[in-house]
């Protein structure tokens, strides 16, 4: 039953905004992109960066990490590092990255309680943490399209198991737009919308044609 009293027009506590998240980006790096079978491998990378880019419009803090860098894995994704060229990576043994206390005190000092994590593999890099945040109270955001796992069964299975967990499955432009929430927001419209256009594939197409069509020599 609803209480119309109650009724108002405010957001809810739920939605995710630039000053209760943080992005933790973990193990986007080419072994295991060489491993990833779930989904289009370049797609994956469009949208890790595009999530990378819609984190540094709107300052949510970042935590960026690899596995075995220099031993296995290689660097980091380069176009992840480019959007933060001065972020200190945090290097793992320890497949949870949870495990990793240099990772987990990254996490703490951000002061956020809702982590939007993306990375390689789902089924392993992600549900490992995922479960282990989620245990301590954290809230997790799992960017599906922003990762990947070795196959399609292994990604929706992680999935399907994080959520039950009580994650909450989401893609890179409904983060980018929630943070955004409401075009009113002039200070981050053009960004945003840059952004769609540079990364959203038809969705920016769709921005670029309205715009041909109101101002045909903004359109570039």
């Amino acid at each position: 039953m609803v209480d119309l009293a109650a009724v108002h027009a405010a957001p809810s506590p739920d939605l995710l905004t630039p000053d209760n998240a943080m992005m933790l980006f973990v193990d986007h790096q080419p072994q295991m992109f060489f491993g990833t079978g779930s989904g289009d491998r370049t797609a994956i990378i469009n949208a890790t960066v595009g999530l990378a880019k819609a984190a540094k419009i709107f300052d949510v803090p970042v935590v960026l990490s690899t596995v075995a860098a220099e031993s296995f894995s290689g660097p980091i994704l380069p176009q992840l590092q480019a959007v933060f060229p001065k972020q200190e990576v945090v290097d793992r043994t320890s497949m949870n990255a949870w495990e990793d206390e240099a990772l987990v005190e990254a996490v703490k000092a951000t002061g956020r309680s809702k982590i939007i994590l993306s990375g390689l593999w789902t089924e392993v890099c992600l549900v490992l943490p995922a479960l282990s945040a989620l245990e301590q109270g954290y809230e997790v955001y799992v960017v599906a399209d922003a990762s990947g796992g070795v196959s399609p069964q292994a990604h929706e299975h992680a999935l399907q198991r994080m959520t039950a967990a009580g994650a909450v499955p989401v893609t890179w432009v409904q983060v980018l737009l929630e943070l955004q929430r409401d075009w009113a927001r002039t200070e981050t419209y053009v960004a945003v919308t840059d952004l769609v256009k540079e990364h959203a594939g038809a969705y920016g197409m769709g921005i670029v044609y309205a715009q041909s069509m109101i101002d045909p020599h903004a359109a570039g």
